[in-house]
C-alpha cells in the first residue's frame, strides 16, 4: 500500500503545470472577449501573435480557451453595444484594443476584468487610479503615447531642421487625443515649431484634411498611433510624397506604407505583455493588484528611399541612431 501511495505521489509530481481549468479537466473552456475598434481584417495579422502568446502560457484556443471577437469596424459609436454583448455572453475577461474600447468596456461592466492591449495614458484617461495600483477592474499594457509622440516630433525636427509648421493628423473622438493635444504645444515650442491640428473622424475626412494641410502651408506631417489614421496610412504617405513633405509616425506599423520615419514601443512585445495579464487573472489575481505594464523597448525606423524621393538629406548621426534603415 505504501509503495502504491509513493508511486502515485511521484506520478503527480511529474504532471506538467497546467492552467487550473485544464488540471481539473473542466468541460467548459475559458471565454475571453476581444473588443476591437479596428476592423477585423486590420487586426487579423496580429491575432495569431496573441493566440501564440496565450498558448505559450498554457491557454490554447480550441482546448481550454475560446476567444469571442467583436469589431466596431472603426466606428466608436458601435463599441458600447459590442461591449455589452460580450458581457452578456459570459466572458471571463475582456481584452480592449485601445482607449475607446477600454472606455466602452468599463461602461459595460465594473466586475469583469478588462485588460488594455496598449493604451497611451490610462491614469490620465481615468481608467486606473495609478500605474502601480490600478484599483479597479482594469489593468494591462500602456504605451506612453504622449511621450512617444513628443519624441517622434523631436526626431522629425532633427531629420528636417528647417521645418517650422507641422500638421498633426488626429482623431478628436479618441479618448487619448485630448491629453496629447494639451501637451504637444510645449514640445513644439521648445523645438521652435508650430503644430497645426488637423482633425479626422471618418475615412471620408482625409481629402478635406489634405486640402487643409496644403492651405496651412504645413512643412511636415506628424501622425499618432490612432487606428483610424492607421487604416488610411497609404493615402497619407502618398499625399506626403506628392507634396514632398517629411512624415513621422508614432508607430512603426505605418512604415509598410512608405512613411519617412517612425518611433514606437516594440510591437511584438505587446502580445506577450497582454497574455501575462490574462494568465495571472485566470489563475486568481485581481486586476486591481496588477500594476499597469509600461514599454521598455522602442523601435526607431527611417526610410531612406522616402527621404530621397522627397529630396531630403538625412543627418548621418540620425541615421546611425536608427534601429533600422530602409534602403
Amino acid at each position: 500500500m505504501g509503495r502504491r501511495v509513493v508511486g502515485l505521489a511521484l506520478a503527480l509530481a511529474l504532471v506538467p503545470c497546467l492552467p487550473f481549468s485544464a488540471v481539473g479537466q473542466q468541460s467548459k473552456p475559458v471565454q475571453i472577449g476581444l473588443l476591437l475598434y479596428s476592423s477585423a481584417s486590420v487586426f487579423a495579422p496580429r491575432l495569431p501573435l496573441y493566440r501564440q502568446a496565450l498558448a505559450d502560457l498554457g491557454w490554447v484556443e480550441g482546448r481550454n480557451l475560446v476567444i469571442q471577437e467583436r469589431s466596431a469596424e472603426q466606428q466608436n459609436d458601435r463599441l458600447p453595444a459590442l461591449a455589452a454583448d460580450l458581457v452578456r455572453s459570459g466572458v471571463s475577461i475582456i481584452l480592449a484594443e485601445n482607449a475607446s474600447a477600454t472606455r466602452a468596456a468599463m461602461q459595460a461592466t465594473s466586475t469583469i476584468p478588462i485588460v488594455m492591449m496598449g493604451v497611451g495614458d490610462p491614469v490620465r484617461y481615468g481608467f486606473v487610479k495609478s500605474l502601480a495600483q490600478p484599483g479597479g477592474n482594469v489593468t494591462g499594457a500602456s504605451f506612453l503615447a504622449g511621450e512617444v509622440i513628443a519624441k517622434t516630433l523631436e526626431l522629425l525636427k532633427e531629420a528636417a531642421p528647417r521645418i517650422t509648421r507641422v500638421a498633426f493628423l488626429v482623431n478628436p473622438t479618441n479618448p487619448g487625443a485630448a491629453p496629447i493635444l494639451a501637451d504637444l504645444p510645449a514640445t513644439a515650442q521648445r523645438l521652435g515649431v508650430r503644430v497645426i491640428e488637423v482633425d479626422v473622424v471618418t475615412a471620408d475626412d482625409f481629402e478635406r484634411a489634405f486640402a487643409s494641410i496644403v492651405g496651412e502651408k504645413a512643412e511636415a506631417i506628424l501622425v499618432g498611433p490612432e487606428q483610424l489614421v492607421f487604416s488610411q496610412r497609404h493615402r497619407i504617405t502618398a499625399f506626403a510624397e506628392k507634396q514632398r513633405l517629411p512624415s513621422a509616425f508614432a508607430s512603426v506599423s505605418f512604415m509598410d506604407a512608405g512613411g519617412l520615419m517612425a518611433y514606437s514601443p516594440v510591437g511584438t512585445d505587446i502580445p506577450p505583455r497582454v497574455a501575462r495579464f490574462v494568465d495571472k487573472i485566470l489563475r486568481g489575481a485581481k486586476p486591481a493588484d496588477l500594476p499597469v505594464d509600461q514599454p521598455t523597448r522602442f523601435d526607431f525606423v527611417i526610410n531612406a528611399k522616402t527621404a530621397k524621393a522627397i529630396g531630403l538629406t538625412l543627418p548621418p548621426l540620425l541615421l546611425q541612431r536608427a534601429d533600422r534603415v530602409i534602403e
